[in-house]
């Protein structure tokens, strides 16, 4: 447990002290957030389907979760690189443990990225449907990220270089995020973005989080379905994860 927590630790202390990489990934969800909330909101009005600022902030928090997880893999490539992963995987513990703490630290910056979204979207004029729902609502937050962090160690421990990283992960990235119903309503898409859409982990991620945040009229899976599914792909990421990272080679 030691361990986890040193490497939890060292991820947070990293995060805390890059000021520049606390505002530059909020720059980008709140760009969105603004330009689409008030530039498409009177549209999405006009259709029928409600407030869209309280549709959109769960999916811009989920935007915020996944990039901030999956990028936090590319520490593992810095760290190969400058040595200080070999000093790591030679101490006399586990790699699994190695693992979880880097894994449990990325997904707490991820989350924290999650809650100042959350908060300073209230400026904008969102509105929480009950203030206690926002403590089941970060715990889906810190599930989402906790997966994608698994995902991005995964694919940083096959990887040697920072460039093909940054490629891959783009690629996969922005498939995952506009598929997942997080900027438009999920209702009558043809079949087969439905059927992308829900092997979409982000879709029940978001999902889960428009229940906690916006209401239960928001949802659209149930958050039974969307807890269940988190969990099972986060289960399935963190195994496939730590097998990899298993198999690094310094």
């Amino acid at each position: 447990m030691k361990t986890i927590y040193i490497l939890w630790l060292r991820q947070i202390k990293r995060y805390l002290r890059s000021k520049s990489r606390i505002v530059g990934s909020l720059v980008q969800p709140m760009l969105f957030l603004v330009a689409l909330g008030f530039g498409l909101g009177p549209v999405f009005q006009k259709a029928g389907q409600g407030n869209y600022v309280e549709f959109l902030v769960p999916g811009i928090i989920g935007m915020g979760i996944i990039f901030t997880s999956i990028f936090s893999g590319m520490e593992i490539i810095w760290d190969r690189q400058f040595g200080f992963l070999k000093e790591t995987l030679v101490a006399p513990v586990t790699r699994l443990n190695i693992m979880v703490g880097r894994t449990l630290g990325g997904a707490t910056v991820a989350t924290s990225q999650g809650i100042i979204i959350l908060l300073m979207s209230l400026v904008v004029g969102f509105r929480l449907s009950n203030w206690l729902l926002a403590i089941p609502a970060v715990v889906i937050m810190f599930l989402t990220a906790f997966l994608f962090t698994a995902l991005g160690t995964a694919i940083a421990s096959k990887i040697d270089d920072m460039q093909g990283f940054q490629l891959i992960v783009n690629f996969l990235i922005m498939p995952l995020f506009f598929l997942s119903g997080a900027l438009f309503p999920l209702n009558n898409l043809p079949k087969s973005i439905s059927i992308i859409a829900n092997l979409d982990p982000l879709t029940y991620g978001i999902d889960a989080l428009r229940y906690f945040l916006a209401g239960a009229g928001a949802n659209h899976f149930g958050v039974g379905i969307d807890i269940v599914v988190l969990t099972s792909v986060t289960l399935l990421f963190l195994g496939v994860g730590s097998y990899l990272f298993n198999k690094i080679q310094i």
